[in-house]
């Protein structure tokens, strides 16, 4: 077992299942207190039990993180409880495919409240408390997607983009205070939220999902689906302190598809 986050307290927001719940696994491995948070409560339930950690190193909060009162009251209910926050982890997310010309405004607020202002409250919130204490950590879940464009999904890399950008402004605050701020930017991961792109590209592109996955994989080199293990391995690290000397960075972990 790895002893990497130590004595760290770590709120992970999208928590109950994907990578969010790779990156809970992985960073109660690795010895971190936990709040989880996501809308499902009985998921939420479940992946606490399946961890067994003492009841004093983990907190679950059900909450949508488009409320940004009840991000920062959670915030504000884990540091009564744990007395700190050291590592945010903000994974909540939401995806919709369609044609550019089929999306009303309303399609790209919806996306952007979540994707977007769910990362903004919470990092709000946590950040006074890690710069008054001169330490903390910040690892935000962009995608391939925040950084080039893509047929039939305008509205998910919007928001992907926003959440690049977001990351290196505030990094750029945040450095003088010790706080790092990070994006991991995965590319074709093996989740249920890439189970819902396969049909939205495939309905949109006039394809089976199977044939859509296909074409997908051509523009990865190492021609595979990866799997969530690979993007919570790179979380903890950039949630410890051996990445002191990063921050501002998006980094990509998509079998290579950046060079395609």
């Amino acid at each position: 077992m790895s002893h990497r986050l130590d004595q760290q307290v770590a709120i992970i927001t999208g928590a109950s299942r994907g990578i969010g719940r790779a990156i809970a696994e992985a960073y109660a491995a690795a010895g971190a207190s936990l709040c989880l948070i996501a809308t499902d409560v009985k998921r939420l339930q479940e992946i606490k039990q399946g961890l067994n950690l003492p009841t004093e190193r983990i907190m679950t909060l059900a909450l949508n993180v488009t409320d940004r009162d009840a991000c920062l009251a959670a915030v504000a209910q884990v540091e009564q409880h744990f007395g700190r926050v050291d590592v945010l982890v903000n994974n909540a997310g939401v995806y919709r495919a369609k044609p550019f010309l089929d999306y009303a405004p309303q399609d790209f607020q919806d996306m952007l409240d979540v994707n977007l202002f769910g990362v903004l409250h919470f990092m709000q919130a946590c950040l006074p408390g890690m710069q008054a204490r001169r330490y903390g950590r910040i690892v935000n879940i962009a995608s391939t997607a925040g950084k080039w464009g893509s047929r039939n999904q305008s509205a998910y890399n919007v928001s992907k983009h926003a959440v690049v950008g977001l990351t290196r402004c505030v990094a750029l605050e945040a450095s003088p205070h010790a706080v790092t701020v990070n994006a991991i930017c995965p590319g074709f991961v093996q989740t249920d939220m890439v189970e819902e792109l396969k049909a939205q590209v495939a309905q949109s592109a006039g394809m089976t999902g199977e044939e859509m996955v296909k074409a997908a994989l051509t523009r990865v080199p190492l021609g595979r689906i990866l799997n969530v293990t690979e993007i919570a391995g790179l979380a903890v690290y950039l949630g410890s302190s051996e990445s002191s000397g990063m921050t501002g960075q998006s980094i990509h972990v998509d079998g290579g598809m950046v060079l395609s």
